[in-house]
């Protein structure tokens, strides 16, 4: 299996070799944008590869002792992970965010580059030059919107990352997603697994937990419970759910590890950060 690409309408670059797949997009010139999108596919070459050589490390779960990784992609995966050493983490946590990075590193080494991004699944690594803003919507898993994220090029922030129990990885948490903002894709992939966990109700019995291994043989979570249905909960705790998400969210903030984080479960919203807009919540910042 080789790695493949193709050329979008639009101006965007398909990418994909086995799990990942990337849409990527350049605001440019079109000498530049060539010179970056050639630059996006030889790099994507050698990503499978890099992190299949080091994969029983980065499943490990990470502690204060773990040696550090080898490639230049597994070592942004530990760097993004190594904050929270103290509880379970593992470096695949910030997988996705972490290949976007590398490859918006390697654009931006080849040409100038106005705007660009690295979609990895919707995990988004993100290059605003000055004066330049970066606008999306956000949808649930069947597609109804959310609400929409503003980011200005003043913001210092380099990548999204979306996280929940819809999502292509198994959670510990009930939340239908999480979206968070940080300073790289990598660390808004690692923060955003924890504060989808962290929306929880531990013991309900309207949620049902599957050992993970039972799921998925290969996961890196082991026997650990994972979220795998939710009837149906009361209002007040669906807000006590994101109250713990959203305290868990304050806490990686005030680290300086995130920008900003939205956090939905069950039609109710938290929303920390004056990036996002939602029609009906306003946004929490205190």
């Amino acid at each position: 299996m080789t790695a493949q690409a193709s050329l979008l309408t639009g101006n965007r670059l398909h990418l994909q070799h086995g799990p990942i797949d990337l849409i990527i997009g350049a605001t440019a010139s079109d000498e530049a944008r060539e010179k970056a999108f050639s630059a996006a596919q030889i790099r994507f070459e050698t990503v499978l590869d890099e992190l299949v050589a080091e994969l029983p490390l980065l499943r490990r779960p990470m502690t204060s002792s773990s040696p550090a990784p080898d490639g230049a992609i597994a070592q942004r995966m530990d760097r993004a992970t190594r904050p929270f050493a103290g509880e379970f983490i593992t470096r695949m946590a910030a997988v996705a965010g972490s290949v976007a990075d590398t490859i918006l590193a390697a654009m931006l080494h080849a040409a100038p580059l106005r705007r660009a991004y690295v979609n990895n699944g919707g995990d988004i690594a993100l290059h605003l030059s000055k004066n330049k803003s970066f606008v999306t919507e956000m949808s649930d898993h069947s597609g109804r919107p959310l609400g929409r994220i503003t980011i200005s090029s003043d913001q210092g922030i380099g990548g999204m990352a979306t996280s929940g129990r819809h999502g292509r990885s198994h959670s510990f948490g009930i939340a239908d997603s999480v979206t968070v903002l940080a300073g790289s894709a990598a660390s808004a992939d690692a923060a955003a697994t924890l504060i989808a966990n962290a929306v929880d109700l531990p013991g309900h019995p309207a949620i049902r937990r599957t050992a993970a291994n039972a799921l998925d043989p290969n996961t890196d979570l082991g026997e650990r419970l994972v979220v795998t249905d939710c009837a149906a909960l009361s209002e007040q705790e669906v807000g006590a759910a994101l109250t713990v998400g959203l305290r868990r969210a304050k806490a990686i903030r005030s680290n300086g590890q995130i920008a900003a984080a939205a956090l939905f479960l069950d039609g109710q919203v938290q929303l920390l950060g004056s990036s996002f807009t939602h029609p009906q919540r306003s946004l929490t910042d205190a």
